[in-house]
């Protein structure tokens, strides 16, 4: 998967027809959803449409960490201790985890794997920080890895918390944490919360929002 960098400038407006349509050829290609699939409608919790198959850097995921698939059943949080533990495991991994693409790394692109001495990308910071908030006790089925677009129109992953009032996402590229409609990124497709070994797709959020929703300050999520 080819990882946002922190570098990369932001669309101009009059790109975002065509970010549009790169969202919806995105899983059209992939035979995951149709046209009429896409929708803008933002919630709380980023929407969870029909099973479609995962994204191919995924597809030895389980066998190679089952901890990654693994199912649970939830429990209370107390809301302001669960956000705690994900900034801090958000901001630690960030910085402790160098960005380094997987074909610099591996010779080869789509590898999903826990960062090495070397480092990692986008999807491998969210394996690691699934795994160490698991290790905090925080439920496999609030944890999901979610693949995007983002506002460049680029492969990205990311970690989605699930709290009791709302999807949280723990990025690479900031120490914020915010609501998953508030990042201006493109949700295609996320880790099913009730069986991990399966992917939803989502399709939401971002360009294809009505009106297109711009990243948020940069403020964190306050909850």
């Amino acid at each position: 998967m080819a990882c946002e960098t922190p570098t990369a400038p932001r669309p101009p407006m009059r790109r975002l027809a065509a970010l549009r349509a790169a969202a919806l050829a995105a899983l059209v290609l992939g035979g995951a959803v149709t046209p009429g699939a896409a929708t803008g409608h933002s919630t709380a919790f980023a929407p969870k449409g029909e099973a479609v198959a995962a994204p191919k850097g995924a597809r030895g995921l389980c066998a190679a960490h089952p901890w990654a698939c693994a199912a649970s059943e939830t429990r209370s949080w107390n809301a302001r201790a669960l956000l705690t533990r994900a900034r801090v495991v958000n901001a630690r991994v960030n910085r402790a985890v160098t960005e380094i693409s997987d074909k610099a790394q591996y010779g080869r692109e789509e590898v999903w794997a826990l960062p090495t001495a070397r480092g990692g990308d986008c999807e491998d910071f969210a394996l690691l920080k699934k795994r160490k908030l698991m290790t905090f006790g925080v439920e496999p089925a609030r944890l999901m890895i979610a693949t995007v677009l983002d506002r460049q129109g680029r492969s990205h992953a990311v970690l989605l918390l699930r709290t009791d009032e709302g999807d949280l996402v723990l990025d690479n590229l900031v120490d914020s944490i915010l609501p998953w409609d508030k990042t201006g990124y493109t949700f295609l497709r996320v880790q099913d919360p009730e069986a991990p070994a399966r992917w939803r797709r989502v399709f939401a959020g971002g360009m294809l929002a009505d009106p297109p929703v711009a990243a948020a300050s940069g403020a964190a999520a306050s909850r």
